[in-house]
């Protein structure tokens, strides 16, 4: 995790750190106080003694508390006492990472610390002109004399493996023309390099396996491939499994890859001192009932009114269609000094890089609208606040989304928006979950009809001005409500109790989409604008030059097609006639089959007429025989 960069060193945190058994390297004891950590946490203060003691941990902590240095110390600690360096093209530890964000930070946390060690750092640099090829930039330190590092002295040097930014080949290219001995990446790309013949992870040099925010490693269908890497890596070796909640199903991989683990579980006392909770004290979680039509509006007050103004604001969506909908509304909402930066799964790897770092690098401040992508362990400097639009699928998903602001001591704040009604019992659903929340009363919110109605008709102004807009809206909208119905607390979020007319006025839509959720819904009650379809153009000409053309050749085919003389019965058939037309109907087909077999019998020779009277007699026989041998008596055939 990065550091809070608004709290000053403490003298005291070399003493603390060197408390330690056994103690730290110095230069990492200095490292951590010029990176701004001013004391141990909790969870290193546990886990640090026990990896570098040749145990395997599972711990489970709060968001932010301070678990990326809990394994990346005692991670280099390890490498750097080996008797002599990593042997070229050999990996000495692994670090798993479920999403390429939180593969990235962690990356850059342990680049940041090697900038204090010497011999990693001189590696780092000569790296750097090895691969860009560029002149050396300035570094945290002066870089050694040459002859002060043998070539034999053991240094860190880490790659950072990404599915998707690069190919497996490139990643392997570099891998063998640099020769790492950690690997950071997220599972796939990480089998991948480790399937390959040149590269090794011997028992003589593997020291370590970290598998970080391992139950969503698991939640995103990462087990095969976790399976698979703990098959090619040698069974003695030291392994952390790190997570803010511990599930059933992260118990497995514990079961195959860990001996003997020692469980560590930080958590944090509640106001009366007595409840645990799952998140950090210094994180105010609140609640905000809200009709669907006031979110948005909601929002908006919230980032005006609410003092001081957030640096760093996250907005959670259900669904990557509906970030890519409202990224084209959310800017009308803003101060006018706030950027807002899309940020979701389904974007290419360098875009999301990319938007990710302009929102934590941005000068100005700055609203993520994000998926879950963005929930678990990304550790963003000053988010001050954390807004969710739509409550998660997952309900452990919600601790980490509001773990997000908070971290590190920084003061935060959470509103998670809930919907009168069903959805008001999510608040002791969480409650029983050791994650309460209050209601949100410091801003006050104040809810009004007609603001909302006038944001709305702001909405689809801004809508109507392109019609992939509104493309973008009905496929929003139609992924939001499967993601909706298939809530796990699917007791409290019923799509049967969702007031649709309030819905559509949320989301500014033009028209009602055509969904099979949808069917039972008066689209009379439905308010929405009168729209002329046929020249309601989309932006983008080519597009536009496509519509005409379909438009076109839909009218021509059309045309050619015969005209319907009947039309279609407005009143719905009752019942009862219902049951006469199917009498009928059965009646004409009994007449239909005994027209039929009179024709056949009368085209008949006599020879077939007799062969036909013998056949049925020769199977009454045979049915008489089978009765009497069962011992039941004649069958009733009805009356002649």
């Amino acid at each position: 995790m990065a550091p809070d960069r608004g709290t000053a060193p403490a003298k005291s945190s070399s003493r603390a750190w060197d408390a330690l058994t056994p103690p730290l390297s110095q230069w990492i004891l200095d490292a951590t106080a010029a990176m701004n950590f001013s004391k141990m946490t909790p969870v290193q203060a546990s886990t640090i003694p026990l990896f570098m003691a040749h145990k395997d941990v599972v711990v489970e902590a709060v968001t932010g508390s301070g678990k990326t240095l809990a394994f990346l110390l005692p991670l280099v600690e390890r490498i750097l006492r080996q008797e002599e360096a990593t042997k070229k093209h050999h990996v000495a530890a692994i670090v798993i990472s479920p999403t390429r964000e939180l593969a990235t930070q962690i990356h850059n946390v342990l680049t940041t610390l090697l900038a204090f060690h010497g011999p990693s750092a001189s590696a780092l640099r000569s790296l750097k002109r090895l691969l860009v090829d560029a002149e050396d930039e300035e570094s945290a330190i002066e870089e050694e004399p040459a002859e002060a590092f043998p070539k034999n002295t053991p240094k860190v040097l880490p790659q950072l493996l990404l599915g998707g930014s690069n190919a497996a080949a490139q990643d392997l290219s570099r891998f063998l023309k640099t020769s790492p001995n950690v690997l950071i990446g997220t599972p796939g790309r990480l089998l991948e390099i480790l399937s390959s013949p040149y590269v090794h992870a011997p028992q003589s040099a593997f020291e370590v396996l970290v598998l970080d925010e391992a139950d969503r490693l698991l939640d995103l269908g990462f087990k095969d491939d976790l399976t698979k890497i703990l098959a090619l890596l040698p069974k003695q070796r030291r392994t952390g499994l790190f997570s803010a909640s511990v599930s059933e199903a992260v118990d497995q991989i514990i079961r195959v890859g860990l001996r003997n683990p020692v469980r560590i579980a930080v958590k944090v006392k509640g106001t009366n001192g007595v409840q645990d909770k799952k998140t950090p004290a210094s994180l105010r979680m609140t609640y905000l009932l809200t009709p669907a039509s006031q979110k948005l509006p909601a929002l908006k007050e919230l980032l005006h009114k609410l003092e001081p103004r957030p640096l760093r604001t996250i907005v959670y969506l259900s669904t990557c269609a509906a970030v890519d909908y409202f990224q084209h509304l959310l800017p009308s909402v803003l101060p006018s000094d706030m950027i807002l930066v899309p940020l979701h799964g389904k974007h290419p790897s360098n875009v999301r890089e990319k938007n990710f770092t302009r929102f934590v690098n941005s000068a100005p401040p700055a609203v993520l609208l994000t998926t879950d992508v963005a929930a678990r362990g990304l550790d963003v400097p000053s988010v001050d606040l954390v807004v969710q639009i739509d409550p998660p699928s997952d309900p452990k998903v919600f601790i980490h989304r509001c773990g997000r602001a908070g971290r590190a001591g920084r003061k935060g704040l959470s509103v998670v928006f809930l919907q009168p009604g069903c959805e008001e019992d999510y608040i002791s659903f969480l409650e029983v979950r050791k994650t309460p929340i209050e209601l949100l009363d410091n801003p006050q919110i104040d809810l009004d009809t007609d603001r909302a109605a006038a944001l709305t008709s702001q909405f689809r102004s801004i809508a109507l001005e392109d019609r992939a807009l509104y493309d973008k809206a009905q496929k929003a909208f139609v992924s939001w409500l499967r993601s909706y119905s298939k809530h796990q607390a699917s007791s409290i979020f019923r799509v049967s109790d969702l007031d649709w007319n309030d819905l559509v006025q949320g989301w500014a839509l033009l028209r009602f989409p055509k969904m099979p959720e949808g069917k039972k819904v008066d689209r009379k009650q439905i308010e929405v604008p009168d729209v002329d379809w046929d020249i309601f153009a989309y932006k983008d000409k080519q597009r536009e030059k496509q519509r005409q053309e379909a438009l076109k050749s839909e009218s021509m085919v059309t045309s050619k097609l015969p005209a319907r003389t009947d039309k279609k019965r407005e009143s719905t058939t009752a019942w009862s006639e219902k049951l006469e037309q199917k009498a009928t109907r059965e009646v004409k087909r009994t007449k239909r089959e005994a027209k039929r077999e009179f024709e056949k019998t009368t085209k008949m020779s006599d020879a077939e007429k007799a062969r036909q009277v013998e056949t049925q007699q020769m199977i009454a026989q045979i049915r008489q025989q089978q009765l009497q041998a069962s011992g039941k008596d004649d069958e009733f055939e009805g009356f002649d």
